[in-house]
């Protein structure tokens, strides 16, 4: 039988900025995928961003928001998951 291996997906890690209700913040993210390749549409990528617990569970809550890259480009992200008192948020980003 064959092996079938799996493409590895490449990480984009960086300094960037979160907006959200209100807050604008400095975080630190990485991305699963090459976020310049993303185009309008229903492609998303998968990511987490990383700041304190309290902005954390803040962003969580809010749901929804803006992730500025260090190249300048922002994208839509959608907050999926959150662990009570962590520091890390994960997310879905779309153009």
């Amino acid at each position: 039988m064959a092996h079938m291996s799996r493409k590895v997906v490449p990480q984009f890690a960086g300094a960037g900025e979160v907006r959200f209700a209100g807050h604008s913040e400095p975080v630190q993210y990485s991305i699963a995928g090459d976020p310049t390749r993303l185009k309008p549409g229903i492609l998303r990528l998968r990511g987490a961003f990383t700041t304190t617990p309290e902005l954390a569970a803040e962003a969580f809550r809010a749901g929804e928001g803006a992730l500025t890259l260090e190249s300048g480009e922002t994208l839509r992200i959608t907050m999926l998951a959150h662990t009570a008192g962590g520091t890390e948020v994960f997310v879905e980003l779309k153009v």
